[in-house]
């Protein structure tokens, strides 16, 4: 192979269509922002895999690639003008809204993809890989220790400027509300019963619908529009 020949991972894949969405995007769009945040922890993760940090690369690559695929697929049906799942939707319809933060909007996207997509791709890693939630339970938790680090620096980024010190902040209410550590122990927990309800496929739609239902409420609260 010549030296200047690149070979495109399945995660370089999923790099590649994520920064062509944000070339695409005005800034202050609220995917935009949600979008951006996601690149960086995928791009991570890339490094990760390429340094040898996680014990088996082949599992954590399809966590990944199954993971954010389905960000990917409820932005294409933004695009196309279809349905997507529940749990994007306050994001994707407030998205341009004035009042709403960039901060809420990173968060918004952050509780989406945790709190529905994670379960149902830990499933979804599970079944192209022939194994349980238990034996991808190292990879997970790498994934989520990165999210967990990055989200500091996150609300750092994003934050507003010194209101947010402030107690009487609305938006230092509103974050107080959500934890992305509580988001990850759900997420795993929702897994584990998806993975057990698997045979039973009528039940595990309904429970799936229910976790997309109650995600996409908790992320509309989180998008309240502020006052500045």
């Amino acid at each position: 192979m010549a030296q200047s020949e690149q070979v495109l991972t399945p995660v370089d894949a999923v790099v590649s269509r994520m920064r062509a969405l944000d070339a695409a995007l005005p800034d202050r769009d609220g995917l935009a922002v949600f979008n951006r945040v996601y690149l960086t922890v995928t791009e991570a993760v890339d490094r990760d895999v390429d340094a040898g940090r996680f014990a088996d690369a082949r599992a954590a690559i399809t966590l990944d690639v199954r993971f954010a695929e389905r960000y990917l697929r409820a932005v294409e049906a933004l695009l196309e003008e279809r349905r997507p799942p529940a749990c994007w939707r306050p994001l994707f319809q407030f998205r341009r809204h004035p009042g709403v933060r960039p901060l809420q909007f990173a968060l918004a996207g952050i509780n989406a993809h945790i709190g529905h997509d994670l379960a149902l791709a830990v499933v979804d890693a599970c079944r192209a890989l022939g194994c349980a939630p238990v034996d991808l339970e190292d990879e997970f938790d790498r994934v989520g220790d990165l999210l967990v680090s990055l989200e500091e620096r996150i609300r750092e980024d994003l934050m507003p400027g010194p209101d947010l010190l402030q107690i009487a902040d609305p938006l230092t209410h509103l974050l107080g509300a959500w934890s992305l550590d509580r988001a990850r122990d759900a997420a795993w927990t929702a897994a584990r019963a998806l993975w057990v309800l698997r045979r039973l496929p009528d039940v595990a739609q309904e429970f799936t619908e229910r976790l997309d239902t109650a995600v996409g409420f908790a992320g509309r609260m989180l998008l309240t529009p502020l006052p500045d």
